[in-house]
């Protein structure tokens, strides 16, 4: 492979053997899964870890591409097939799928790779999928039914409940770094990042915008209740730096909600709440501002998820042709019938760097195989 980092010479000398930099960790884990498993009763064999992985990227993109990366990725090892489909799927949708849907407020397509896509020495590829803001898909992230091939390279056997010895089956799945870089492309507005309220780091920033006492300290009993209240929040008192100097620091770093304070709102018991989904500023009254906050932190993530949900429906259209996927993949995605496309048209696109991002079937559901009666290609141009 042209990502693989291959080490020929260290300390000078060309090595005996050539050593290569891990781009996954299936070959590291499928030696201890041989130690660890022996028995039907060590199974399933869950394992989880963050770790960097080198892959020679000649074209890096900041996030999306880079050589060396940080990444999630989990591997299982279980007693059959079915078994193991079943949790690679499960990681799939309800920890991916859930995760990107409900915390990063992006929706994603999951679907199954054709064989030109599937991760090597994988029997099936789930993938998930998202548009960007401008049309293109990202690969979010992935799950691996690795059927027997790799427990066989690797002699992962456990002795069954009738004194039989089997080899397992193994999956693994994983997400990286990457979906912050879909993130700011998803969301991202002129104005800098918008960050979904169920991620953000910092949900309301409190800002005074006098230097007077009486505003410092009332900022900073507001900020304390928000924080009772379970609110990710930070306090602004530099009242040295201009109003708009900092209103637009946080609104580039994509905090939700600002809540800016001056001696007149004090008198009056109000704070302006700007909004940077809506870009809405509001006088709010104080006495209550801890629900005010709450309902406009729910529904920017609402908000976020429903602009990504209509992007994507209204640029992803229906066709029947080569051409026309194509024409479509231009500004969005196109679904054509992978039976009128097939791996000929497939390799067709590919020539104008269009790519087939997965399969999936008429309701939504996973194809039980590369050519399910009615299965659909997503087609698009990608990252």
């Amino acid at each position: 492979s042209p990502e693989l980092a291959v080490v020929t010479v260290a300390g000078g000398k060309e090595l005996e053997e050539p050593v290569v930099v891990r781009p996954t960790s299936e070959t590291v884990i499928g030696e201890f899964m041989a130690k660890w498993v022996q028995s039907y009763r060590d199974l399933p064999l869950l394992l989880n870890q963050w770790a960097n992985v080198v892959r020679w990227e000649l074209r890096p993109r900041v996030f999306l591409r880079t050589s060396e990366f940080l990444w999630q990725e989990g591997h299982t090892a279980h007693v059959s097939e079915d078994d193991g489909r079943q949790y690679a799927e499960r990681i799939l949708h309800d920890v991916y799928e859930s995760f990107m849907r409900d915390v990063l407020a992006m929706p994603v397509v999951v679907g199954r790779k054709t064989a030109k896509e599937r991760f090597a020495g994988a029997t099936n590829t789930m993938t998930c999928e998202a548009m960007m803001g401008d049309g293109k898909a990202l690969q979010m992230g992935t799950s691996h039914e690795l059927g027997q091939n790799f427990a066989k390279a690797f002699d992962i056997q456990y002795l069954d409940n009738e004194g039989t010895q089997q080899h397992a089956w193994t999956t693994s799945w994983g997400v990286s770094t990457r979906m912050v870089g879909g993130l700011i492309m998803c969301h991202g507005d002129d104005n800098g990042l918008r960050i979904p309220p169920a991620l953000a780091p910092v949900q309301v920033v409190v800002l005074a915008v006098r230097d007077d006492d009486a505003v410092i300290e009332r900022c900073r009993t507001l900020a304390e209740e928000l924080a009772d209240a379970g609110v990710r929040v930070e306090l602004d008192v530099r009242v040295e730096t201009s109003m708009g100097r900092r209103a637009t620091d946080w609104e580039l770093k994509g905090v939700p909600v600002r809540l800016e304070l001056g001696p007149r709102d004090l008198t009056e018991g109000v704070v302006t709440l700007a909004n940077r989904f809506t870009g809405a500023k509001d006088a709010v009254a104080l006495n209550g501002i801890g629900a005010t906050v709450a309902a406009a932190l729910d529904a920017g993530q609402a908000q976020l998820l429903a602009e990504a949900t209509d992007r994507r429906n209204s640029r992803t259209v229906d066709v029947s042709t080569i051409a026309e996927a194509a024409e479509a993949a231009a500004t969005g995605w196109a679904r054509i019938p992978w039976a009128s496309l097939g791996t000929d048209g497939e390799a067709e696109l590919a020539k104008s760097s269009v790519t087939v991002r997965c399969l999936v079937m008429p309701d939504g559901s996973l194809p039980a195989s590369d050519n399910a009666d009615g299965a659909i290609a997503i087609v698009a141009r990608s990252y």
